[in-house]
C-alpha cells in the first residue's frame, strides 16, 4: 500500500511539471517523459499508468466540453472560456462537439461539473418541480 501512495504522489508531481502557466502542454509532457526514460525508475509501468490517469483528469479540469446541436459563434466560445476561467480561477479552454440529439441549448462539462442549458434539461427540471 505504501508503494502505491508513493507512485500516486510521484505521478502528481510529474503532472505538475507537465504544466506551463497552469496548463498541461504537449511540450512539457514530452520533457517529463524524456526525463523518465533517462532515469528509468523502478515500477515504471504502474507509474506511467498513474501519470496518464492524473494527466487525463487535469486536462478534463482545464477543458470546457461544449455540446450543442449547431455551430457557436467564436465570440460565444470566447465568452464561455472567459467566464469559466474566472469561475474556476484557472485557465479553461473550450472544445465544441456537435450533438444532434439536442433540440436546442448547450451542455458544458468542466471536469466532473455538468452545466445543462438545454430545452430537454429545463423541461426535466420543470417536471421534477411540478411532481
Amino acid at each position: 500500500m505504501k508503494r502505491d501512495k508513493k507512485i500516486n504522489q510521484f505521478a502528481k508531481r510529474l503532472a505538475e511539471l507537465s504544466k506551463e502557466d497552469g496548463v498541461v502542454t504537449e511540450a512539457r509532457v514530452n520533457e517529463v517523459l524524456a526525463g523518465l526514460k533517462q532515469s528509468a525508475p523502478r515500477n515504471h509501468l504502474p507509474l506511467l499508468k498513474t501519470y496518464l490517469t492524473v494527466l487525463r483528469r487535469e486536462i478534463a479540469r482545464q477543458t470546457a466540453l461544449i455540446r450543442t446541436p449547431g455551430a457557436l459563434a467564436p465570440e460565444a466560445i470566447g465568452a464561455i472560456e472567459a467566464s469559466f476561467t474566472k469561475l474556476y480561477d484557472r485557465p479553461v479552454r473550450a472544445r465544441v462537439e456537435p450533438d444532434t440529439s439536442l433540440i436546442a441549448g448547450v451542455t458544458i462539462r468542466v471536469g466532473d461539473d455538468l452545466y445543462d442549458a438545454t430545452v430537454a434539461g429545463r423541461l426535466k427540471r420543470l417536471a421534477e418541480f411540478v411532481n
